[in-house]
């Protein structure tokens, strides 16, 4: 073969390394996982960054919510400990404090074992509804650490056509390799389901066997051994929330005066939440002039 026959099956070798290079999946970047005890899981590329400080709300602000913050708590401390635990599905109202719950949970099982003074260490690591397809990878990357995982996904639900919601159910338990032990995956949703009623009616509606493709649907969230519903808040509720928030900051005002100003503030929104009750006691420390610690 003659030089410059050789100098252009070299320059094809070149561009056909150059594109499988490109489509090659990168690998993982490596983390410290002692970096921090937060992360948020990126896809692309695929790679854990460190969260140097979580948004949280302590855990004793959180009110209303005294029976499903014990369960989670006590099933997230079961976790931590090498225990058996479910997956968790929080459901329900918006804005009643779903995610802060998981976020705190975290903070207060992690703080227990790093007092217990435990060598493994409970992760929160939070992988956006987008990138639910590459859980795979994610738990590849958790499988043998010493650490253990709480995997969370906020605000979970999938739209008509959209199917990552197979990788979500093989993930959870049906994959052949099934989900680490050291990795726990709850996630938030307004649905019950995780789908919109009119995704499954319209299954039933035209499916050979509606029975079936009902089931297969519905049975992702049959896949959380624990569910958790979040329900309207009550007015005293409402108010003890707004009560709780207004004595963690110090905001001086009279406690009548805190009353009819956060009922206007609800009125005026059309809806009592734990979200509403903290916007309304952020525009009052405002006007207060008084600071909301970071």
């Amino acid at each position: 073969m003659s030089d410059d026959a050789l100098a252009i099956l070299a320059a094809k070798l070149d561009r056909l390394i150059a594109v499988l290079e490109r489509a090659a999946p990168p690998a993982a970047a490596p983390v410290d996982l002692d970096a921090a005890d937060a992360f948020v899981w990126h896809a692309t590329p695929p790679g854990l960054e460190p969260v140097a400080k979580v948004n949280r709300v302590e855990m004793a602000l959180l009110k209303g919510i005294d029976r499903v913050r014990d369960q989670l708590v006590d099933n997230t401390e079961r976790f931590a400990r090498g225990l058996p635990a479910n997956n968790a599905l929080l459901w329900g109202a918006r804005g009643m404090g779903k995610s802060s719950l998981v976020k705190a949970a975290h903070a207060e099982v992690d703080a227990a074992l790093a007092r217990d003074g435990s060598t493994s260490r409970l992760k929160l690591v939070e992988i956006h509804r987008e990138d639910i397809e590459t859980l795979p990878a994610l738990l590849s990357l958790a499988r043998g650490s010493a650490h253990r995982f709480l995997v969370f996904c906020d605000d979970l639900s999938f739209d008509a056509g959209d199917t990552s919601y197979k990788s979500l159910k093989a993930v959870l338990e049906g994959g052949v390799e099934g989900r680490p032990e050291n990795v726990l995956f709850y996630a938030t949703s307004n649905r019950r389901h995780l789908l919109p009623r009119d995704m499954i009616e319209n299954e039933r509606a035209t499916a050979i066997n509606p029975g079936e493709a009902i089931e297969e649907k519905v049975s992702l969230s049959d896949r959380f051994g624990l569910w958790l519903g979040f329900h309207k808040c009550s007015q005293d509720e409402y108010l003890e929330m707004v009560t709780g928030y207004a004595e963690h900051l110090g905001l001086a005002v009279e406690a009548d005066e805190l009353r009819a100003d956060a009922l206007e503030w609800a009125t005026t929104r059309g809806a009592r939440s734990g979200r509403v009750a903290w916007q309304f006691v952020q525009d009052l420390a405002g006007r207060l002039r008084t600071p909301i610690p970071g």
